[in-house]
């Protein structure tokens, strides 16, 4: 099998050219299994996706395809392009200050309203017309009378393409970062296959980022359907992968990565090979109990806690200097943490302001 590369428009530049996207897509010829879409580099400095996408596809040419695949690296250039000096800033939006992974459409289906216009479909024809509706509202959406935003035209076009697919994989990492799964809690057997140590399940709440747009109105619909009386599996399948610390690449690390994706793919019969996922300790906490901590005072940060490595209660945390108190007893301020906790991420700088959100850490972990 070979991929084939074209581009999206997703807006225009103030001098008047064309912003786009690359596109690899393979296209089956009968497709047996579950569709894909997978995206990379949202978020500026997020570049180890990339390495990830590059990875997953020369795996894939050695195996034989059972469904549509859509690939996305680059899927922000007006992020990926928003540098200063060594480093790239862009996480957030600089026309809106929006964080570029929470433009996308939220729904809000009435979904008793709909299901009680529909409820007379096979759930084949159920599914066929709900994908229509959403990705319907999205081209609503990019074609208002009003216009909207830059980062919401860019985020809702790939949401279009995103809405066509059965699974659903939103690459990022974290500033410095252990790698980590956003699950859903209706897809909690899937953790089981990626080659990522810790995940995070999350309920059916839209805050914002492409893995939410795409299962949330789904888990609502077969949420109310359930209530009526008739099940529903839900039909799709989306996650966020943290794949590590952002501004590098590790080409290695990437294929273990994308050895990861593929055994998923392989349980779910995107591929017709069996992979045996990768062996190795999984952890899990839910949403609720992945908790951020936020510096007491500004200074300079000695980071001690090591990323994905479990902490106990009161074990040090990180140091912050204040040279300006020199000679007092308020020099060297130590941190702790008054639980036991998995480090996940912390702040990339060593210089913070008060108020700086410099851990997040899973607490009440679980083996999966």
């Amino acid at each position: 099998m070979s991929f084939t590369q074209s581009s999206l428009k997703i807006g225009e530049l103030a001098t008047g050219q064309d912003l786009t996207i690359p596109i690899f897509s393979y296209e089956c010829e009968s497709a047996t299994g579950p569709s894909v879409y997978i995206q990379a580099n949202v978020h500026g400095a997020e570049v180890q996706g990339n390495a990830v996408i590059y990875q997953l596809m020369k795996l894939l040419e050695q195996y034989s395809i059972c469904g549509d695949i859509t690939l996305v690296p680059l899927a922000n250039p007006l992020g990926i392009n928003q540098k200063s000096g060594e480093f790239t800033l862009g996480r957030f939006d600089p026309i809106t200050g929006v964080n570029w992974n929470r433009e996308y459409l939220d729904h809000k289906v009435d979904v008793a309203a709909w299901y009680k216009a529909h409820d007379a479909l096979s759930d084949a024809d159920l599914i066929a017309q709900y994908r229509a509706m959403l990705i319907e509202a999205c081209y609503q959406r990019l074609n208002s009378e009003w216009g909207i935003t830059t980062g919401h035209q860019q985020a809702v076009n790939l949401q279009v393409m995103a809405h066509q697919a059965d699974i659903v994989l939103d690459l990022h990492t974290g500033p410095k970062s252990c790698k980590h799964l956003y699950c859903p809690e209706y897809d909690a057997k899937a953790a089981s296959f990626f080659s990522i140590p810790y995940t995070l399940f999350i309920p059916n709440d839209f805050g914002g980022a492409m893995d939410e747009s795409i299962f949330c109105p789904w888990w609502q619909l077969t949420e109310h359907m359930k209530l009526a009386g008739r099940d529903l599996k839900v039909p799709v399948s989306a996650f966020t992968l943290e794949l590590g610390s952002q501004e590098k690449i590790n080409l290695e690390d990437a294929l273990v990565d994308a050895k990861g994706i593929l055994a998923y793919l392989s349980e779910r019969g995107v591929i017709e090979q069996k992979i045996v996922p990768a062996r190795m300790k999984r952890y899990a906490c839910h949403l609720q109990d992945y908790k951020k901590y936020h510096s007491p005072l500004g200074g300079m940060v000695e980071y001690l806690a090591e990323i994905g490595e479990p902490l106990k209660q009161g074990e040090p945390l990180a140091n912050i200097l204040r040279l300006d108190l020199y000679g007092t007893d308020k020099t060297i301020t130590p941190l702790s943490i008054n639980k036991d906790c998995v480090p996940i991420l912390h702040f990339a700088s060593a210089s913070v302001y008060q108020g700086t959100e410099l851990y997040k850490v899973m607490t009440k972990v679980f083996e999966i």
